[in-house]
């Protein structure tokens, strides 16, 4: 993984004319973005749209729909797509490249600005015009290698829909003792934040972390009486928190 800083001397032609193809959250969302940095946008356009007379065509489809939308688009323009876990070879034989947000897209839209953007490039020319494009939304380029993609988009993966599938299970078990899960809310957001700024090992606080078992026993018990259906996912973060902690202290 390398995180490109911007090379000016470097830089493909302006292009200013972007074709977004797909009117799912991420297709929506990266539209009006690329507007709001001062774009010209066609778009967000339905599936089979050619991108006649755009710079770039930029398709927002599902991975299993790239190669068949990639086949619709008029030969000329760059093309690149916004999957995580798929190569730019899929849209072959355009020039190809690929800028994955990593940022969670939900129906109400999304901030890109600050956010990381894996990119790849099949030419030097495509991997710069994508190192571009993330930059102009305020984004973090980062190349990842083909061999690594599988591996960066699990653990995209992990970190925002495994989150949400943890903390649904905390909601779950919490109702049970009357606490709403907005009382939850500030307790997850100060523990990312404390685990962006400081790393796991010393974000990691709670019984487990202090070796306190006895409390650890009765929160099973808990679990297994109210939430049963969540003991196995219990123990396993039980057991996966005990081995961070017993990690050995980062220099």
């Amino acid at each position: 993984m390398r995180e490109l800083e911007r090379d000016s001397s470097s830089d493909p032609p302006c292009y200013r004319r972007v074709a977004v193809v797909g009117r799912g959250r991420l297709g929506t969302a990266l539209a009006a973005a690329f507007e709001a940095a001062g774009y010209e946008v066609d778009g967000p356009l339905g599936r089979g749209a050619g991108g006649d007379g755009a710079d770039v065509v930029l398709l927002c489809v599902p991975d299993a729909e790239i190669a068949g939308a990639a086949a619709h688009v008029t030969p000329g323009p760059l093309v690149g797509h916004c999957s995580g876990a798929t190569t730019p070879t899929v849209l072959e034989p355009h020039e190809a490249f690929s800028l994955h947000p990593l940022m969670t897209v939900t129906a109400v839209g999304a901030s890109f600005a600050g956010a990381g953007a894996a990119i790849a490039g099949r030419t030097a020319h495509a991997l710069e015009t994508a190192r571009r494009l993330a930059s102009d939304l305020g984004m973090r380029p980062v190349e990842i290698a083909d061999s690594d993609r599988a591996a960066y988009h699990a653990a995209a993966s992990i970190a925002s829909n495994f989150l949400v599938t943890l903390e649904a299970a905390a909601e779950r078990l919490a109702e049970t003792a009357g606490v709403d899960r907005t009382l939850l809310a500030p307790l997850v957001r100060a523990t990312v934040e404390n685990w962006g700024a400081l790393g796991a090992q010393r974000a990691l606080t709670g019984p487990v972390a202090r070796g306190d078992e006895e409390t650890v026993a009765r929160q099973r018990a808990a679990v297994a009486q109210r939430t049963p259906q969540l003991l196995e996912l219990f123990d396993a973060m039980v057991t996966a928190t005990r081995e961070l902690a017993e990690e050995p202290a980062l220099a």
